[in-house]
């Protein structure tokens, strides 16, 4: 009798939101062949089913109060395999140019190796993504968006292409300066 509870705890309705995440993790290989074996409309279908899986997960977690630590370990982890591995691969191919990549790819590690410091010399990390990271995540992905898009159907111009780029660029600076200051600064209340 207590081994068929068990098995039908094994899945639960709160656990949607991190399969919709494992899913997302799991479409990362897929978008990255399409990416280079330039089947670009693939790829930009497969990367808008991983946004808006990413907002589904995020949406059926708060209204049903379905978060959990994992979730919240894997919702970011799911958007940065996703975001840095479509930045790398357009990067190799040049139609994002690598300066940028680099700034993305720096602002993750510094929030990772930051992230792990925390956990390891003050307390567990409670994942908490900021105003402004949630800005430079949905940023990154129009921007990428807008790439593949203007590659294979001339839109939006260069122009607009420029301006993402650059907000890029400022919401990866922005977002990255935010996670260092406010954790800084809970370090160092928590061990004063």
């Amino acid at each position: 009798m207590a081994d068929s509870i068990e098995r039908r705890r094994f899945f639960r309705a709160a656990d949607i939101p991190n399969l919709i995440c494992v899913a997302r993790i799991v479409l990362v290989w897929p978008i990255v062949n399409a990416l280079i074996d330039s089947r670009y409309l693939l790829a930009l279908g497969l990367i808008l089913l991983a946004g808006i899986s990413d907002g589904l997960d995020g949406f059926l977690a708060k209204h049903f109060s379905w978060q959990s630590r994992l979730g919240g370990l894997l919702d970011p982890l799911a958007d940065k395999l996703l975001l840095v591995s479509v930045f790398v691969v357009l990067s190799m191919t040049g139609l994002v140019p690598v300066w940028l990549t680099a700034v993305v790819i720096i602002r993750d590690l510094v929030i990772v190796s930051g992230g792990v410091v925390y956990q390891w010399l003050v307390e567990p990390v409670q994942p908490e993504p900021s105003v402004a990271s949630k800005i430079n995540t949905g940023m990154q992905l129009l921007y990428v968006l807008a790439v593949i898009s203007h590659h294979t159907a001339g839109m939006p111009p260069p122009e607009l292409l420029i301006l993402a780029g650059a907000g890029v660029f400022v919401t990866s600076t922005v977002s990255g300066l935010d996670y260092v200051v406010r954790w800084s600064g809970r370090a160092l209340r928590s061990r004063g």
